[in-house]
């Protein structure tokens, strides 16, 4: 199934509870949920709570029990299809958009069918410990943790689209908020290293190690915050094309954007943003957040030419996050675990670059065309889902998921 040889960086043992304790934390995820909430699409691009929970099986089950299991069965030869994302070699699939129509099977067959899969990979993983099972469950392993931070984004798109606005949590998820000054820190330049090297779990697009070269740069010690967009759209950051791409200004115009996805005012004029714990006023110390491509690209050239101390701001390569990211001495508190940043880097291959063999070559590398790249990690992104390698992509409009900004320029 794979190019090269799989790598075993953890223990049969260690790699069960890894398997569990993701398991767990999935089913958790929907506890203060009830079936409705989880049977229901609010988009195309957004899926429902339940559709996660059966696709993320349906990995283990097809990908994994499915070629190594002795006596495989399907526990529902139909699901094979139903929950089915991308995979052409797997064969059909139930169409995206109609994903939310899925009313059967019902969200409790789809967890007991999570308990059989569950039991059956333990059962295997006891039985059979081969160096490529276990990379097939590190695979899946981390495919949930994937599908994990996209349930809760969904959920959020979901919640949004309900006039009562219903909080998800009690308390924020948003991540702490800093009133940190901003300011410029130097670059790492010339020739850095950048991709995954090691024996640990990292997904394809992040290979091979590869050389790149920067320029010399500067990079903002913390990303942009909430009070700062909110003077991009006072003074008329929204309204003024010369900001804006071209196809980024028609963007703007067919879909009347003129504030982050979940801002919205009171009658008092109050600025307030709808997460998962609810709408509550603005935390202008927050790092801006859900706001796409064009822009985060929009924001820097205003900036660049209206925000004292920015002059030069333009948003990073993927190539100069990385090495600020992996510079111990200029690591910033916010790399991780707030939002996820866009970079000025189209999504593609690095050099060298080999997909995964067999099904799992579709995972990444059919997808480098139209998109951008993200780095970091968002407050959705569980724990264990962050480094500094990884390689998060969109496209240029998206804006559901947990997006925002550092800035950059060019020289000191």
């Amino acid at each position: 199934m794979l190019n090269k040889a799989p790598y075993q960086p953890i223990t049969a043992d260690e790699l069960l509870e890894q398997f569990h304790r993701s398991r767990k934390y999935s089913t958790n995820l929907i506890s203060s949920l009830s079936p409705e909430d989880c049977q229901a699409q609010s988009m195309e691009d957004a899926s429902s709570a339940k559709w996660h929970l059966a696709h993320v099986t349906w990995f283990y089950e097809v990908m994994l029990l499915k070629p190594f299991e002795e006596k495989f069965a399907f526990w529902n030869l139909e699901f094979a299809v139903l929950f089915n994302s991308y995979y052409n070699v797997i064969g059909d699939k139930h169409p995206r958009s109609k994903r939310g129509l899925l009313t059967r099977p019902s969200l409790a067959e789809v967890l007991l069918w999570r308990k059989n899969i569950e039991d059956r990979v333990t059962e295997l993983l006891k039985e059979k410990c081969s160096s490529k099972l276990l990379w097939l469950i590190q695979i899946g392993i981390n495919h949930e943790q994937q599908h994990q931070e996209l349930l809760l984004t969904d959920i959020h798109h979901l919640f949004s689209n309900n006039s009562l606005f219903p909080a998800y949590v009690s308390q924020s998820t948003h991540g702490s908020s800093t009133n940190e000054p901003f300011q410029w820190l130097k670059g790492v330049s010339g020739l850095v290293d950048i991709g995954y090297e090691g024996d640990g779990f990292h997904f394809d697009n992040e290979a091979p190690k590869h050389s790149a070269l920067n320029q010399i740069h500067s990079i903002g010690n913390r990303l942009v915050s909430n009070a700062e967009w909110l003077q991009f759209m006072e003074d008329d950051g929204y309204q003024n094309f010369q900001w804006w791409l071209d196809e980024g200004w028609s963007w703007l115009q067919a879909g009347k954007i003129s504030t982050p996805l979940y801002w919205s005012k009171n009658d008092q004029n109050h600025h307030h943003r709808f997460s998962l714990h609810g709408k509550s006023l603005l935390d202008m110390h927050a790092p801006v957040s859900n706001i796409s491509y064009f822009e985060a690209d929009a924001f820097a050239r205003w900036a660049s030419q209206n925000v004292t101390g920015f002059a030069g701001a333009r948003l990073p390569t993927e190539f100069e996050w990385e090495a600020f990211a992996k510079s111990s001495s200029q690591r910033s508190n916010d790399i991780f675990g707030k939002v996820w940043q866009w970079t000025t880097s189209n999504y593609n291959p690095y050099p060298g670059y080999e997909p995964w063999d067999g099904a799992a070559g579709e995972y990444n590398g059919k997808f480098m065309v139209n998109q951008m790249v993200l780095r970091g990690s968002s407050a959705y992104t569980p724990t264990e889902h962050s480094r500094t390698t990884y390689r998060n992509f969109f496209a240029t409009n998206a804006r559901w998921q947990m997006t925002g900004l550092r800035l950059a320029k060019d020289g000191i």
